[in-house]
């Protein structure tokens, strides 16, 4: 894999250093499918991202990935299974607002909030996820049954991820 290089520095640190933490940053982005990642520190910031290439009417990832202070491209990293499945679930999904690790119940020794075939309220919690040590409840934006849950436990979901569908 490549990665974005920086050939000179002016701060405190060598460029071997920088280029071990852009690395890092790289993997870690591979790892969890991430679309964008920062890494910052005193008088520094790198920053690797995706941009989307529109082929008719659907995003397709292409872009090369960028890190500040020059740089070479990084292929994007690979999206989560949940999202390449091609016959897609039917009913309305309930989506993440944002970065984090999805929990399918309220500690490792309870049932899960909901599971395919159960029937739930709008407004009831589906699901959690922790994001910054802080856990959100997802709730269900309207009544139904549970067609599908996208997400498995302790996925690691970007906003607009199918946690799961109501149908």
């Amino acid at each position: 894999m490549k990665t974005g290089r920086v050939s000179r520095s002016k701060y405190n640190f060598g460029v071997s250093d920088l280029n071990e933490k852009v690395d890092e940053l790289a993997s870690i982005m591979t790892e969890f499918g991430l679309e964008k990642a920062r890494l910052a520190g005193e008088g520094w910031l790198v920053e690797l991202g995706v941009e989307p290439e529109v082929r008719g009417g659907v995003a397709v990832a292409a872009g090369p990935v960028v890190a500040a202070g020059g740089s070479t491209p990084v292929k994007k990293a690979a999206r989560p299974a949940a999202e390449k499945k091609s016959s897609g679930p039917t009913g309305i999904p309930v989506s993440s607002p944002m970065t984090g690790i999805y929990y399918s119940a309220s500690s490792p020794g309870s049932p899960p909030f909901a599971k395919e075939g159960d029937n739930v309220q709008a407004g009831q919690v589906v699901g959690l996820i922790e994001a910054m040590k802080v856990f959100n409840e997802i709730t269900a934006p309207v009544g139904g049954r549970v067609t599908k849950v996208a997400a498995k436990n302790g996925d690691l979901v970007q906003p607009g991820d199918a946690i799961l569908y109501i149908g």
